[in-house]
């Protein structure tokens, strides 16, 4: 595919919207955080599922991975829309079907019944993917690193609470209880979104399988979307080894913490989401390499108390807030490069970079586990290090690229 096939930033001038407000931001960080969380309610409720619909555990389970399957399939064939279709219509349109997802969960009888709901909620849960750049999109062009920042804190804060909440609501009335709760919320959030965000189109007229394949042309296109989105790959992947298994150890002999426990000390990621918003300011002011710069020796640090952690709870719950602190300002940093190099690509630019991102997830789980089998926490700790420091090495990579394009304009 050309690049004549698809409009160029110079050969499409789009209308001025109208700037969101902070009222706004807040309702689509509230938004982003309902479709994103709702992926985790099934991960402390694999027990219970199981014993409800009289299946394994090993059965119940498997409704983890059609979660990630369908929001994988979501990045890749949905968000791309976003450059296609009107995008207050396609994220409420997204949102409203991933409450009927959450509903019919919350209404299973069956395993078959649950798997329906949770494979549609995954797939249209990318909303919260649409709203992330649309909030760019539709901000003060000088503040929009703050707007991608506070909508992704939303979108953090309910991964993070996802978990504790369905324990909570499970314990009150039974694991169909936070499907249902989510379901209704989900409903009235995006009634309200409609009521509330502006219209906004990208002006290109272009078929969806041009949306599809221009993706590809992109990636030829710009060098620091693909250096952007190796790194951000990176990082999740070294802080998807410690997630993927972190649970063994604090399960084990060392810490012998419960399953509430553990949940529990998952929250104090929350303070590293909070970093998003921050990260977002930062970027505004032209400060994103010292803050992607800063965010890497915090992950490496981090790391460092892993390693002390593996017999002390204090080192590991400083590891926990440091890691999410890196993670999250490292991940606005590159959305703020990745977005801005096209603006009426950015669904689709974000479709790319998410991409990659949760592919380094994956990659960084099963890392994860065959170091825990290969070296215990020691060697989780090593492989945590080796992916930062190939991060680091694609930063200054990136550094270049950057430099060049200055020389070119």
């Amino acid at each position: 595919m050309s690049s004549a096939d698809f409009p160029t930033p110079a050969a499409v001038s789009a209308v001025p919207p109208k700037y969101l407000n902070t009222s706004a931001l807040l309702l689509m960080a509230l938004a982003s955080g309902l479709c994103a969380g709702g992926n985790y309610f099934n991960q402390p409720l694999l027990h219970s599922i199981a014993l409800s619909l009289d299946v394994s555990e090993t059965t119940a389970a498997l409704t983890v991975t059609m979660a990630q399957v369908s929001y994988a399939l979501g990045l890749v064939l949905l968000v791309p829309l976003g450059d296609k279709l009107e995008r207050r219509g396609l994220a409420v349109t997204l949102m409203l079907l991933a409450a009927t997802g959450q509903f019919i969960s919350g209404f299973s009888v069956s395993i078959t019944m649950l798997s329906i709901g949770i494979i549609m909620a995954g797939l249209f849960s990318v909303a919260a993917q649409i709203m992330v750049p649309m909030a760019a999109t539709l901000s003060d062009p000088g503040r929009s690193g703050r707007a991608v920042g506070l909508v992704m804190s939303g979108l953090l804060i309910g991964i993070l609470t996802a978990r504790s909440l369905a324990g909570l609501l499970s314990e009150l009335g039974g694991w169909t209880t936070v499907y249902r709760v989510a379901g209704v919320i989900m409903l009235l959030v995006a009634l309200a979104l409609w009521r509330l965000l502006p219209p906004s189109r990208n002006p290109a007229q272009v078929s969806y399988l041009q949306v599809l394949r221009s993706m590809t042309t992109l990636i030829g296109r710009y060098p620091r979307l693909r250096s952007r989105s190796l790194m951000g790959a990176l990082t999740f992947a070294s802080v998807s080894v410690l997630f993927s298994t972190m649970a063994l150890l604090l399960s084990g002999p060392n810490h012998g913490l419960s399953d509430a426990s553990i949940g529990l000390v998952g929250l104090v990621g929350i303070a590293g989401a909070l970093m998003a918003s921050v990260a977002g300011r930062l970027a505004d002011k032209g400060f994103g390499v010292t803050t992607s710069i800063t965010c890497l020796l915090l992950l490496l640090l981090a790391w460092v108390c892993f390693w002390l952690g593996s017999t002390s709870l204090l080192w590991f719950l400083v590891g926990m807030l440091v890691i999410d602190l890196a993670l999250q300002g490292l991940h606005i940093t590159n959305q703020s490069v990745v977005l801005q190099l096209e603006p009426q690509a950015r669904s689709r630019l974000n479709a790319v970079y998410m991409t990659s991102y949760f592919i380094g997830a994956a990659s960084g789980s099963a890392l994860g586990s065959l170091a825990w089998r290969l070296g215990g926490w020691h060697a989780i700790c090593i492989v945590g290090v080796v992916l930062t420091l190939l991060a680091g090495a694609v930063f200054l990579y990136d550094r270049k690229l950057a430099r060049a394009e200055l020389k070119a304009i």
